[in-house]
C-alpha cells in the first residue's frame, strides 16, 4: 500500500509540473493521476466506496465554488454586456450544435438541448488564469471575455434546473420548460429572501466568535444540510451545494468564505478529477478513438467559428474576435460536472458510453486551448497573422495614465474613494483582487485593475514611484493584508505617502507602527461623527465639539486605547 500511494504521489507531482510548464490547468493533471492510477492502467487503487465518497464530496465543493461565484447583485450592475455578449454566443453555439447531435444520435429533444448547452459553456477557472498570466485580463479583449463567462455561470442555474425535468418528471417538452422556469425562478428568490434574512444574521453571529474553525464549519454545515434537503426531495445533492453557494454570495461575508474554502476546494477539487479519472473506461475509448478525435476537431472548430461571428457581429476587431474565441474554445469543468451528477443520480438522458466519449472530448479541448495559444503568439511573432501594428493596439493595458493615487483595494471604501478622485479630475488607478468588483467597476467607468497589492511588481507595473504618486490609499478590509500591502510599497519607496483605513483602534496602532501617513478607524471615527451631532442637538457649541474630538484624536487615540473594545462591534 505504501508503494502505491507513493506512486500515487509521484505520478500526480509529474503531472502537475509538466502540465503547469504546458500551462495547462492542474485540473487536467488531476485527471490524468486518476486514469494511470486506476484499474484500467497501473491499477494502483480500485475504484471503491471511498474513492466514490470522496469523489462525491468533491462534487458538492464544486458546485458550492460554482454557486459563491453567482452573485446576483453584481451580475445585474454588468447586465448588459454579459446579457448581450454572453447571450449571444451561448445561443449561437447552441443553434449550431443541437441539429448535428440531434441528427447523429438517438437522444431526446430535451437531451440535445442540455448536451449543446453544456458544450457552449467554457472554463472559467482554466480561461482566467490564461489570461491573468498573458496580462490580457484588463484589457477590453479581456472583459468582453470574462462577460460571456459571467453568462455561463449565471447559466448554470436553469441548466440545474434541468435535472429534474431529465428524470422523468416531466415527459413532454413543454411541461419540462414550465419545470425549469419554476424551479429557475424559486432559485433566485429563495437566494435574494434567505441569503439576506436567514444567512446574513447567521454568519453574523458566528464571526463574532472570531474563530475560523467555527466559521469554516458553519459553512460545511450549510452545505451539507441543503445537499441533504434537495436530496430528501428527490433532487441531487450537488444542486443543494449550488444553493448553499449561492446563498452564502449574497452576504457581505463572500469574499472571507471564498477565502476560508479555497485550501479545501482545492483539495475536494482533486478528489473529484481523480475519481473522475479512475472511472474512465479506457477500452470504451480505445473503440470509438475516432469519435473521439472527430469529436474534438468537430467540436473546437463549430465553437471557434460560432464565437467568432458573434465577436465580429458586435463590431469587435479581428484579433480581438480571433483572440476571444480562441480562448474560449474547450469545454468546461461545468459539463463534466453535470455529467458526472447526471450519472451518479442516475439520469440517462444519454447512454454511459456516450457519456465518456463526451467526457474525453472536454478534457481534451481543455488541454488543446493554451497550446492553440502559443501556436497562435508563434505565428503572430512571425507576421503569418496580423500586421505588427495591431498586435499591439488591442494587447494594450487601459492605465497606462500616469497615476497621482494608487488605491489598494476596491470595495466600498476604495469605490468611494475613487468616486472623490474622479470628481476632482485626479489620475488614479485603483487595484483589486476580486475580478468580479473589477469588471463591474470598470463598467460604471471606474479606473480599475485586476492584481494583488502585495505583489511589488504588480504595484510597479500599475505605476506605482516615488516620481510620479503622490499618494497612497490603502483601502483594505483585511489588516493583515493591509500591512504586508504598506510593507511592499515601501520596498519600493519610502518617501510616498499612505492612507490606510482601518477597522478598529488595535489595526489602527499596527498600521500606524510602519510610519504610514495617517490610518482612520472606521468605529472611532463613525462614533466621533454620530456623537458630535448629539452634543450639537443639545447645544454644546461647534467650537467645544471640534476642540474635545481634537483633544480624542491627539496622540493617535491615545485616551482611547484603554476603553474601547471590539467586542461587539
Amino acid at each position: 500500500m505504501s508503494l502505491s500511494i507513493l506512486a500515487f504521489f509521484s505520478i500526480l507531482f509529474v503531472s502537475v509540473y509538466f502540465l503547469r510548464m504546458a500551462k495547462i490547468g492542474v485540473l487536467v493533471a488531476f485527471l490524468i493521476a486518476g486514469v494511470l492510477s486506476g484499474p484500467h492502467v497501473f491499477n494502483f487503487f480500485e475504484l471503491n466506496e471511498t474513492w466514490q465518497l470522496l469523489g462525491n464530496l468533491g462534487v458538492l465543493f464544486l458546485w458550492f465554488n460554482i454557486g459563491l461565484e453567482i452573485n446576483i447583485k453584481r451580475l445585474w450592475h454588468m447586465r448588459h454586456t454579459i446579457f448581450g455578449f454572453g447571450a449571444a454566443q451561448v445561443m449561437m453555439v447552441v443553434v449550431m450544435l443541437f441539429p448535428i447531435l440531434f441528427g447523429i444520435t438517438h437522444w431526446s429533444i430535451l437531451g440535445c438541448v442540455m448536451v449543446a448547452m453544456l458544450l457552449s459553456m467554457s472554463s472559467t477557472s482554466t480561461d482566467i488564469q490564461l489570461m491573468t498570466e498573458r496580462n490580457q485580463l484588463n484589457t477590453v479583449m479581456g472583459r468582453q471575455t470574462f462577460s460571456i463567462l459571467l453568462f455561463q455561470d449565471l447559466l448554470s442555474i436553469p441548466l440545474l434546473a434541468m435535472l429534474p425535468a431529465l428524470t422523468g418528471h416531466s415527459f413532454s417538452l413543454g411541461a419540462s420548460i414550465i419545470d425549469i422556469v419554476v424551479i429557475s425562478a424559486t432559485l433566485i428568490l429563495s437566494v435574494i429572501l434567505i441569503g439576506r434574512f436567514v444567512m446574513t444574521p447567521i454568519l453574523r453571529m458566528v464571526s463574532k466568535l472570531k474563530s475560523q474553525e467555527a466559521f469554516l464549519l458553519a459553512i460545511i454545515l450549510n452545505i451539507v444540510i441543503w445537499a441533504i434537503l434537495l436530496d430528501l426531495m428527490g433532487l441531487p445533492i450537488g444542486l443543494g451545494a449550488f444553493l448553499a453557494g449561492m446563498l452564502m454570495s449574497e452576504t457581505i461575508y463572500r469574499h472571507q468564505i471564498s477565502s476560508q474554502i479555497s485550501p479545501y476546494y482545492t483539495l475536494f477539487m482533486a478528489f473529484f478529477f481523480i475519481a473522475l479519472g479512475m472511472g474512465l473506461n479506457l477500452s470504451v475509448l480505445g473503440q470509438n478513438w475516432y469519435i473521439v478525435l472527430f469529436g474534438v476537431i468537430g467540436f473546437m472548430a463549430l465553437k471557434l467559428f460560432a464565437v467568432y461571428i458573434v465577436a465580429r457581429v458586435r463590431g469587435i476587431s479581428v484579433p480581438n474576435a480571433v483572440m476571444i474565441a480562441l480562448i474560449l474554445s474547450q469545454g468546461s469543468e461545468f459539463a463534466l460536472l453535470m455529467l458526472q451528477t447526471m450519472k451518479t443520480s442516475g439520469i440517462r438522458v444519454i447512454s454511459s458510453g456516450h457519456e465518456e466519449v463526451l467526457t474525453a472530448i472536454i478534457i481534451i479541448s481543455m488541454m488543446l486551448t493554451p497550446l492553440l495559444l502559443c501556436l497562435y503568439d508563434y505565428l503572430q511573432r512571425r507576421g503569418k497573422l496580423f500586421p505588427q501594428r495591431n498586435a499591439h493596439a488591442f494587447d494594450v493595458i487601459d492605465n497606462k495614465v500616469k497615476p497621482v493615487v494608487v488605491v489598494c483595494g476596491f470595495g466600498r471604501v476604495g469605490q468611494i474613494i475613487c468616486q472623490m478622485l474622479d470628481s476632482q479630475n485626479i489620475p488614479y488607478v485603483a487595484i483589486d483582487l476580486d475580478v468580479n468588483a473589477v469588471m463591474m467597476g470598470r463598467e460604471q467607468g471606474f479606473n480599475v485593475v485586476y492584481g494583488d497589492t502585495t505583489d511589488r511588481s504588480v504595484l510597479i507595473e500599475f505605476g506605482v514611484n516615488a516620481r510620479n504618486t503622490r499618494a497612497i490609499a490603502v483601502a483594505l478590509d483585511n489588516a493583515t493584508t493591509a500591512r504586508k500591502t504598506i510593507l511592499t510599497i515601501k520596498s519600493i519607496s519610502k518617501r510616498i505617502k499612505i492612507f490606510a483605513r482601518a477597522r478598529n483602534l488595535a489595526d489602527t496602532q499596527m498600521l500606524l507602527a510602519e510610519k504610514i501617513s495617517y490610518s482612520l478607524p472606521e468605529t472611532i471615527e463613525s462614533s466621533f461623527l454620530l456623537g458630535s451631532q448629539v452634543l450639537k442637538q443639545l447645544g454644546i457649541s461647534n467650537q467645544s465639539v471640534s476642540d474635545l474630538l481634537s483633544d480624542m484624536r491627539a496622540n493617535n487615540y491615545q485616551s482611547l486605547s484603554t476603553v474601547i473594545s471590539d467586542k461587539y462591534d
